[in-house]
């Protein structure tokens, strides 16, 4: 089958490989920065690329879950590491706007406040520290396994809130952002209890 193939595939990479090749386009597209290779607007692409990164890693986050249990796929040992390299994508996403883009420290607020699509991108940000911190063994044994998962549903709404900030901050109707949130709020539903199931039956009955 091919999960069994993908699984005994996965076993066989250790998880510090994530950690070496993951970072690797941000190197890139500053190189393509620095040469004159990102257009006319080399700030705003290096910008766009870090953020679509940043949030196709944490979508992969929310992918792994949905295929264990639905596809028999168990990649959950890469789950950390994909979610700390999407931060550190986010991260350099909001630094490349604050020291590049903006570079007024009173207009940060400013934009933060009157702009609404900063304001989500923000907030998106802000719920993802608490995970960063949180993704050691030192926190998991400190917190508790299920105070832990709890904190760490953080991450739906922090995805939801990447992709809202995303179609928001498209110029015109463009249909590549929207495919990024229908994904997200397809993985999020996933995760729903499921109306007709055996145990809501009991329930109602």
């Amino acid at each position: 089958m091919i999960a069994d193939r993908i699984n005994r595939l996965a076993r066989r990479v250790p998880n510090w490989t994530l950690y070496i090749l993951c970072p690797l386009p941000a190197l890139w597209y500053l190189w393509l920065g620095l040469t004159g290779g990102l257009g006319v607007e080399p700030i705003k692409a290096l910008e766009h690329a870090l953020g679509e990164l940043a949030l196709q890693l944490l979508i992969a986050v929310l992918c792994i879950s949905p295929l264990r249990k639905h596809a028999g796929v168990n990649l959950l040992k890469f789950r950390r590491a994909l979610g700390l390299i999407a931060f550190l994508y986010v991260t350099l996403h909001l630094l490349v706007w604050l020291l590049l883009d903006v570079q007024i420290p009173a207009q940060i607020w400013a934009d933060i406040v009157k702009r609404p699509y900063i304001t989500v991108g923000m907030a998106a940000f802000v719920l993802l520290i608490p995970l960063a911190l949180t993704s050691n063994n030192l926190s998991l044994r400190r917190l508790g396994g299920k105070r832990w998962r709890q904190l760490h549903k953080l991450t739906y709404g922090a995805v939801l809130l990447g992709g809202l900030h995303y179609v928001m901050l498209a110029k015109g109707f463009q249909i590549e952002p929207l495919i990024y949130l229908a994904a997200i709020l397809g993985l999020l539903a996933l995760r729903l209890p499921a109306l007709g199931s055996p145990d809501r039956a009991r329930q109602r009955g």
